[in-house]
C-alpha cells in the first residue's frame, strides 16, 4: 500500500523548451559534434532541460533523479552559464575538462542507466579540447 501511495507524489520536472541567450552553446562557438556530446552526456543533470526516461514515473526513482538534477545544476548549469562571472566561467571550464579527463563524469551510475551517455576516448578528446580552447580564449580576454 505504501509503494502504491508514494506513486502519487511526483517531483517537479526540469523541462524548458527555451534556450536562453546565456546558454553556453549560445555564448561560445560550439561545434555541432561537441554540442551533441553535451546533449547526450551532460545536459540531463546540468541544464534546465532534462530528457526524462520512462522509469522516473516510478518512485523512488523519480525522487532520486530529481536530487541528481538539483545537485548537478548546483555544481554547473549550462543553460545559465552566462550568468557566471568570467572568472567563474574560466574555472568551471577547466574543472569540467579535468573531471572528464579523470573519468569522473558522466557519473558511472548515470552511464549504467544511459548507455548513450558513455563517452568514447575520441568524444572525451573533442569535448576537453573545446573546453580548454574556450577557457584559453576567455583567459586571453581578461
Amino acid at each position: 500500500m505504501i509503494f502504491a501511495a508514494i506513486q502519487f507524489i511526483q517531483p517537479g520536472r526540469n523541462k524548458s523548451e527555451q534556450v536562453l541567450p546565456v546558454n553556453i552553446s549560445k555564448l561560445y562557438a560550439m561545434p555541432q559534434n561537441v554540442e551533441t556530446i553535451f546533449q547526450k552526456a551532460c545536459n540531463d543533470c546540468h541544464s534546465n532541460n532534462t530528457n526524462y526516461p520512462w522509469y522516473v514515473t516510478i518512485q523512488p526513482m523519480g525522487w532520486l533523479m530529481a536530487k541528481h538534477i538539483k545537485d548537478g545544476k548546483a555544481v554547473i548549469n549550462f543553460s545559465e552559464f552566462g550568468y557566471y562571472s568570467k572568472r567563474r566561467q574560466i574555472s568551471k571550464l577547466q574543472d569540467i575538462a579535468n573531471t572528464i579527463k579523470d573519468g569522473k563524469m558522466p557519473l558511472p551510475f548515470y552511464t549504467w542507466m544511459h548507455a548513450d551517455a558513455r563517452l568514447t576516448a575520441n568524444e572525451k578528446a573533442l569535448i576537453t579540447s573545446w573546453l580548454i580552447k574556450t577557457k584559453d580564449s576567455l583567459d586571453n580576454k581578461n
